[in-house]
């Protein structure tokens, strides 16, 4: 495995890179887990020469979030993804993504709205930014990102959309499925800021996500469902909820009633130190 920091060294590996078939990009900000490496093996699944990047955004952090706190340990995540047999490692610098005089910024309207976006603004014009200039840097044939952050995914396709990204990139854009723990927790770097007390506590969000979603499906009101969700939370430990929220799964409008398409429960709450989010599937009428 290559680790590569600059860019004309990059675009040197690409090119040789893709002489040996097509390729696959995992974007991460490092602390890698088991949820970052089944991106990766999914990314082996599809046939692709696999590039992981590393790159801790600060356009995507508020001024009072965790940039500073956020775990770097770059020697621990290539050991990692070596053994996946990962073909490069992209780990630019800060003045590598963002040189003197940077004054570019993507924003994404409609869907980056609510959830995320209202709870931390600005967040999903870093997150649309950065990873346009990875795909341009990187310019795979496929990218795969976990469905945990389901708004952040639907604000990419719709910029890879909007921009006329290359085909196959944009029709190669791949949600993978949330990996968890055996409890039901969704796998984050952002765990590790929980106490041993917290993180038991911290099942209690998946499981009262499942429980709205199955009265849901079962005919009760969302109104009703979604509280329940909040109730149990602030019950269970959590400090605070940012939202519970039904929308469709496409679109992300918000919805008040289940109807014939697709629906996504998504929820985001705070436990001690971390900012938990999570996210299902919840199963359209008929």
């Amino acid at each position: 495995m290559r680790i590569i920091h600059h860019k004309p060294t990059l675009r040197t590996a690409i090119a040789s890179l893709r002489s040996a078939g097509k390729i696959a990009l995992v974007p991460t900000m490092g602390a890698l887990h088991e949820g970052h490496l089944t991106l990766v093996r999914e990314a082996r699944a599809v046939g692709a020469q696999v590039v992981v990047s590393i790159f801790v955004n600060p356009r995507q952090f508020g001024a009072h979030e965790d940039l500073d706190a956020y775990p770097r340990q770059l020697e621990a995540d290539a050991a990692l993804l070596a053994q996946e047999q990962v073909a490069i490692l992209w780990a630019p610098g800060v003045e590598e993504v963002y040189p003197a005089g940077y004054a570019t910024n993507i924003s994404v309207s409609g869907v980056s709205e609510g959830l995320d976006g209202a709870a931390r603004p600005g967040h999903f014009d870093g997150v649309a930014t950065v990873v346009c200039k990875l795909f341009n840097q990187v310019q795979p044939d496929f990218a795969l990102f976990g469905e945990k952050d389901w708004q952040q995914l639907a604000v990419i396709r719709r910029m890879a959309r909007d921009l006329d990204m290359a085909y196959p990139l944009v029709e190669n854009i791949i949600g993978v499925p949330t990996a968890r723990e055996k409890d039901g927790l969704a796998l984050s770097s952002r765990n590790a800021y929980l106490t041993t007390q917290e993180r038991e506590q911290a099942p209690i969000l998946a499981a009262a996500m499942r429980e709205a979603i199955a009265a849901m499906e079962g005919g009760a009101a969302v109104g009703p469902a979604l509280a329940l969700v909040q109730d149990k939370l602030l019950a269970g430990g959590f400090s605070s909820v940012d939202y519970v929220a039904l929308h469709d799964a496409d679109s992300l409008t918000p919805l008040t009633e289940l109807g014939k398409a697709p629906a996504r429960l998504l929820v985001a709450a705070r436990l001690g130190k971390a900012r938990l989010i999570d996210n299902m599937a919840v199963r359209p009428l008929g």
